[in-house]
C-alpha cells in the first residue's frame, strides 16, 4: 500500500466508539432477546443465517492502508503489525492479504462485478418466501401464522410466475414448488444469475463484506449490515406471514397495489446497493494488489 493514512489514538478511538454504538442498536435488542429464549421471525435472520457473531460485528477495523497510532493492542489479531518504519509510537497497521484468502478475494470481486454489470429486474415479488410454505404443513416460522391460510397462500403461488435466480433462496423452495421455477439456479451458476435487483443479492452484501474481515472497513460492513436489515423487513413484510403483532404492516404481493409497492421498495434497495458494491469491488482490487 503506496499511500497511508495515519490516524492519531484519540481519532481512531472515536471511530471505534461510533461504530460500536452504531451497531449496539442491532445487538443489543438480540443478546436482550437470547437471555429470554425469544425469537424473532424477522431479525434473528440477520444473526443466524448470516455466520457473522456479534462479538465480530462490533469490532471496528479501519481497513488497509491506515495506520493507527497508540493501537498495539491490534497486535493480538493476526492480521496486525507494526508499523516497520517506527514513525508512530506503538503504531499498527494491517498485513498484506494471507495467500490462502485470495481465492475468496477473487470469488467477490467476480461475483461483485457481474452482478453489477447487469440490469436489476423488479418482477420477482418476493414469491420465493410463498414457495417455501407451498404444500406443506411444516412452515420455516412455525410459531406464525399464515395471512391468508394454506390454501390461500397455495392459490398466490399458483397464480404467478415464478422466477427465483438466487440459489440460496430456491434451495429452501418445497419439493412441490420447485418445479414452478422458471429458473433452475445452482451454486455453481451463481456468478452467471445473480443481479442486483434480487433482495437477497442485496442483503448478502453484508455477507461478502465480513467475509473479508478484518481487511473491509468496519463503515462498510455496517453499512452492508443495515442495508441487510431493512431489506429483511421488506423480504418479510412482503412474505406470506401475519406479522402484524410485531407492527409489520404486510406489502400484499396478492393484490396489484402490493406488487407495485414491493417493486418500488425493490428499486430503492437496488440503488443503494449499488454503491455499497462498488465500494466492495475497488476494496477487493486494492487486496489483489497487496
Amino acid at each position: 500500500m503506496s499511500v497511508r493514512t495515519v490516524l492519531s489514538t484519540g481519532d481512531w478511538r472515536a471511530r471505534r466508539d461510533a461504530h460500536v454504538s452504531r451497531v449496539r442498536r442491532w445487538t443489543d435488542p438480540l443478546r436482550e432477546r437470547r437471555s429470554t429464549g425469544t425469537r424473532h421471525p424477522v431479525l434473528d435472520f440477520l444473526f443466524t443465517y448470516y455466520s457473522h457473531r456479534p462479538s465480530r460485528l462490533l469490532r471496528w477495523h479501519p481497513g488497509p492502508g491506515v495506520v493507527l497510532a497508540g493501537a498495539s493492542s491490534y497486535l493480538r489479531w493476526p492480521a496486525y503489525r507494526a508499523v516497520p518504519d517506527g514513525a508512530e509510537p506503538d503504531g499498527v497497521e494491517l498485513g498484506p492479504l494471507p495467500p490462502a484468502r485470495l481465492p475468496t478475494v477473487r470469488f467477490v470481486r467476480s461475483l461483485l462485478s457481474a452482478s453489477a454489470g447487469r440490469t436489476p429486474w423488479l418482477g420477482c415479488f418476493g414469491l420465493h418466501e410463498w414457495a417455501m410454505v407451498y404444500r406443506t404443513e411444516s412452515v420455516r416460522h412455525a410459531g406464525w401464522p399464515l395471512r391468508l391460510g394454506s390454501a390461500g397462500t397455495d392459490r398466490v403461488v399458483e397464480s404467478m410466475p415464478i422466477r427465483c435466480t438466487h440459489f440460496d433462496a430456491f434451495r429452501f423452495f418445497t419439493p412441490p414448488a420447485r418445479p414452478l421455477n422458471t429458473v433452475r439456479p445452482s451454486r455453481s451458476d451463481q456468478v452467471a444469475l445473480e443481479q442486483p435487483g434480487c433482495l437477497h443479492v442485496g442483503m448478502d452484501l453484508y455477507k461478502w463484506a465480513y467475509k473479508l474481515d478484518p481487511f473491509v472497513p468496519s463503515d462498510l460492513v455496517a453499512d452492508c449490515f443495515e442495508l441487510a436489515h431493512d431489506i429483511r423487513v421488506l423480504d418479510m413484510c412482503a412474505s406470506p406471514y401475519d406479522l402484524s403483532s410485531l407492527s409489520y404492516a404486510p406489502v400484499e404481493i396478492e393484490t396489484a397495489s402490493g406488487r407495485a409497492e414491493y417493486v418500488r421498495q425493490q428499486a430503492c434497495f437496488a440503488a443503494r446497493a449499488a454503491p455499497l458494491r462498488a465500494r466492495l469491488i475497488e476494496l477487493c482490487e486494492v487486496l489483489e494488489g497487496s
